[in-house]
């Protein structure tokens, strides 16, 4: 319940004290209720005229110290042998005040918790009862008004010059949850909760922001979105979603099989340069790629007294003869969790643990979180003095540029790579061989290196990464590690054909959990066939997607590097990547 003092009645305006105008709170009613009704009975808070937590406190310091009294007092009497019955006047007046103190607190917490708890289990927190008049609410002073706030309080503060946005709903009851939202009555994360349909939150909240902000959210769509579906999994909060385009690149020829990618993108030429990547590496038999490496990675951080006691658990940690008690503790957390090995490093005292474990068919973050925090337990009995800082310390690394995963991998590592054939590359890329060769040595490779590059020795890796990310329902930020990538490319076949090839040590993707199971991106991975856990053996599916991902950034690399040694990147973003549509004037 709201415990907070309510505020003092406002004062009448000169014209209601001389009856030249109306009473505040008051407003046409309709004929069924009448103005005169008696005003709501008081409540265990009124007791004292006092602000509301002065008033209990003073109830519970009466309560217990009376009550402490009392049990003296009689303990007193039993070691004395004086009869109970026998009460002087202070113990009189004790027990009349530790009545009363119970009965107010029994009031206050009892009372009026068991009826907020049952008002709160229905799925409308803002029924009255006994009023059958949709125009009363409930305010913060918990008092039965009218919906208009009386004339001497100030209006919410709103953007300067700016008009406040009011958008009529579809009912009464809705307006009056809106204005308890602007006044702060109701939170605006229990909207969902209290009112038990997610869509009439999320309209509800948007309102209320608009109105409260004074700035419009026409263009960021509400309708055609399931809502149910993200509440406590991918998006708290909700007003609305934002509609990103997705275009198909393909048909991608990878490992004997075709399929087309989806790439959710705002940038235009983005797909149609994949697009003919995915044409050059067709026309020329296709692309192969290989996982190396499978495992995602977690790093708590912990401290020692001294540097001495950090290093003997290192040593203990990456002793053989431990793992398999460790991979035991370990395993527990998951079906599909296993771990795989462990690597520490030490700052001071201090001792950075990097566990790397197979994770299925899910990106795994949580997964290897919870096989973690199993052997921190486990390793608090052998190592007492050991303090957990974090579990994670950054040494994972996770959306963040890393030299570990760079050179450890972390998630799925890939290598892909195909050849070219010398006219492909003349008919479909419009260039040649050698200058693809000499174009990626001085710019992927050179070029990264003079910019002190950390995994970005490519041409625009995220660009793809992000697009089929997004699309699938990834995590956009691991991005981040998952764009590391170096191209490479030689002339092969005494220098007529292209080998490319694209090293991805750390790809973070999973076909389950998270946003892929939003039914945009679950139709985009079932359109690689990739959909969920896979039945036949566990992780082929988030491998396959991997995969998918790592021939994609093939075809784009291809293309760009393509377009860049032709002379032909400024000509093709002329073309595909400008408006002359003012968008703003297009209703969603």
């Amino acid at each position: 319940m709201d415990t907070r003092r309510r505020p003092p009645k406002p004062r009448r305006s000169t014209s209601s004290q001389d009856g030249g105008g109306h009473h505040l709170h008051q407003k046409r009613l309709p004929p069924s209720i009448d103005n005169s009704s008696p005003s709501p009975p008081p409540k265990a808070s009124d007791a004292l005229p006092l602000p509301l937590y002065l008033t209990n406190a003073i109830f519970f310091t009466l309560f217990f110290s009376v009550a402490y009294y009392l049990l003296y007092r009689w303990r007193d009497k039993i070691r004395s042998s004086t009869p109970l019955h026998v009460v002087t006047f202070p113990e009189i007046a004790a027990i009349i005040s530790l009545m009363a103190s119970f009965i107010y607190l029994l009031g206050f917490f009892g009372i009026d918790f068991v009826q907020s708890f049952i008002t709160r289990s229905s799925h409308d927190a803002w029924e009255l009862e006994g009023s059958d008049d949709p125009n009363f609410l409930i305010n913060k002073d918990h008092r039965l008004v009218t919906c208009p706030p009386p004339a001497s309080i100030d209006p919410i503060p709103k953007l300067p010059n700016h008009e406040t946005i009011i958008t009529p709903l579809a009912s009464v009851e809705d307006e009056e949850i809106i204005k308890s939202v602007t006044e702060g009555t109701i939170p605006s994360y229990s909207l969902e909760t209290k009112l038990g349909d997610c869509k009439r939150a999320a309209v509800i909240r948007r309102e209320a922001l608009q109105r409260t902000t004074g700035r419009s959210l026409e263009g960021l769509p509400i309708e055609g979105f399931d809502y149910d579906s993200i509440l406590g999994q991918c998006c708290e909060m909700p007003v609305g979603y934002v509609q990103i385009p997705v275009g198909i690149a393909g048909p991608l020829s990878l490992n004997g099989m075709e399929f087309m990618v989806p790439m959710a993108t705002t940038e235009g030429c983005l797909v149609a340069s994949t697009n003919r990547g995915c044409k050059a590496i067709y026309a020329s038999g296709g692309a192969s790629s290989v996982l190396y490496a499978d495992g995602m990675t977690r790093a708590p951080v912990v401290r020692f007294e001294t540097a001495k006691r950090a290093s003997e658990l290192k040593l203990f940690l990456e002793d053989p003869d431990n793992f398999d008690t460790l991979s035991i503790v370990f395993n527990r957390s998951s079906r599909f969790g296993r771990l795989q090995g462990i690597q520490c490093a030490m700052a001071g005292k201090n001792l950075y643990i990097r566990f790397k474990c197979s994770t299925g068919d899910a990106m795994g973050m949580n997964m290897v979180s919870k096989g973690v925090q199993n052997v921190l337990d486990f390793l608090q009995a052998d190592f007492p003095d050991m303090e957990v800082i974090g579990l994670s310390g950054n040494y994972c690394s996770d959306k963040k540029p890393a030299a570990v995963n760079w050179i450890g991998g972390r998630g799925k590592s890939v290598v892909c790579e195909a050849i070219i054939k010398e006219e492909i590359v003349k008919k479909v890329l419009k260039t040649s061989v050698a200058s693809l060769v000499e174009l990626n040595m001085l710019k992927n490779l050179a070029g990264s290196a003079i910019a002190g590059a950390l995994g970005g020795f490519n041409a625009h890796a995220s660009n793809i990464v992000s697009a089929v990310f997004i699309a699938t329902g990834q995590d956009p930020a691991q991005n981040v590690e998952s764009s590391n990538c170096i191209t490479m490319m030689e002339a092969v076949n005494d220098g007529k054909d292209l080998h490319i090839s694209v090293t991805m040590p750390s790809i973070e993707v999973g076909t389950v959990g998270g946003g892929t199971q939003l039914a945009s991106q679950s139709a985009c991975l079932n359109l690689l066939g990739v959909k969920g856990a896979s039945r036949e053996a566990a992780g082929s599916n988030s491998v396959l997607l991997a995969n998918i991902v790592a021939g994609s950034v093939l075809a784009g690399e291809l293309s760009l590097m393509a377009a860049i040694a032709q002379g032909q990147l400024v000509k093709s973003h002329m073309k595909y990547n400008r408006s002359s549509k003012d968008i703003s004037t297009v209703a969603s």
